[in-house]
């Protein structure tokens, strides 16, 4: 089945984009064609867009807080017959009668340049100065440290979890070459050790070795060397004390979730 998603929003359309992924992610066999509409604010933008939409019809999904721009999207829809679907209203709703005041018509307000906004960039460019074992004097300062061998996805959560606001700082694990001891001597950060199966991790390797061009039967694939460095990286994990989490069913968003909720065990309030 084909299924032509028209996500509008009078913002930059990040939070539609998450719904409708959430909702297709419940169906098989679905080929899903996404349009995105973002920014429209009036009714001659929307008008545009409608043009546009009425050439290839779909669900409708948007957000809109102009009452005037948001009725007319509604009008036409109807007499299009045009199936729409308005994402916030039943969260908003349900906030205003709970908090007993009226939602602040205002588009984009999730996307304030506030004080959160700018430690996100911060953690940003913290994160990216400190992939792969870079500055160590510097690991102190991180919210999070991640460790563990080649390819098991640090870097990637390292990324995901700065978006969320925190600082992290990864290291790879060598056999043939040990991390520096401040690795151990760290108080502030929460050190988390990443694990996989040696099938999946000799799987990727042998996939990246392949986007290189490179020869795929080294010790960097090889079985027995694999499962070597494996050990020896929980080995470390379990002379420190510190939490295991295996990646190898797991996606990126499931892995920091997991470390987000051992940041809160350990007293850190989320971040926005």
């Amino acid at each position: 089945m084909r299924l032509h998603l028209h996500l509008l929003s009078d913002s930059t359309g990040e939070t539609l984009e998450a719904i409708a992924k959430a909702g297709i992610a419940q169906f098989d066999g679905v080929e899903t064609i996404k349009h995105f509409w973002p920014m429209v604010r009036s009714e001659g933008h929307l008008d545009r867009v409608m043009g546009e939409i009425l050439q290839r019809p779909g669900l409708i999904i948007y957000t809109l807080v102009n009452s005037d721009v948001r009725r007319t999207l509604e009008q036409r829809c109807q007499v299009a017959g045009l199936p729409h679907v308005a994402a916030l209203d039943p969260v908003t709703e349900a906030l205003q009668r709970l908090l007993g005041q009226e939602a602040k018509a205002k588009p984009g307000r999730q996307h304030t340049l506030d004080a959160a906004y700018f430690a996100r960039v911060d953690a940003i460019q913290f994160t990216i100065a400190h992939d792969d074992g870079i500055a160590p004097e510097d690991w102190e300062e991180a919210d999070i440290v991640l460790a563990g061998v080649s390819r098991c996805s640090k870097t990637p959560t390292s990324i995901y979890l700065a978006n969320r606001g925190y600082k992290v700082a990864n290291i790879p694990l060598v056999v043939e070459s040990p991390p520096p001891p401040i690795l151990y001597s760290l108080k502030k950060p929460l050190v988390v050790g990443l694990t996989t199966s040696p099938d999946r991790l000799i799987q990727i390797r042998r996939n990246r070795l392949l986007s290189l061009n490179q020869v795929t039967e080294t010790a960097y694939v090889d079985q027995e060397a694999v499962a070597g460095e494996l050990a020896f990286a929980r080995r470390i994990f379990a002379d420190k004390g510190w939490p295991v989490i295996d990646v190898t069913r797991r996606s990126i968003e499931e892995t920091a979730a997991a470390i987000i909720n051992l940041l809160t065990s350990h007293g850190m309030e989320p971040r926005p």
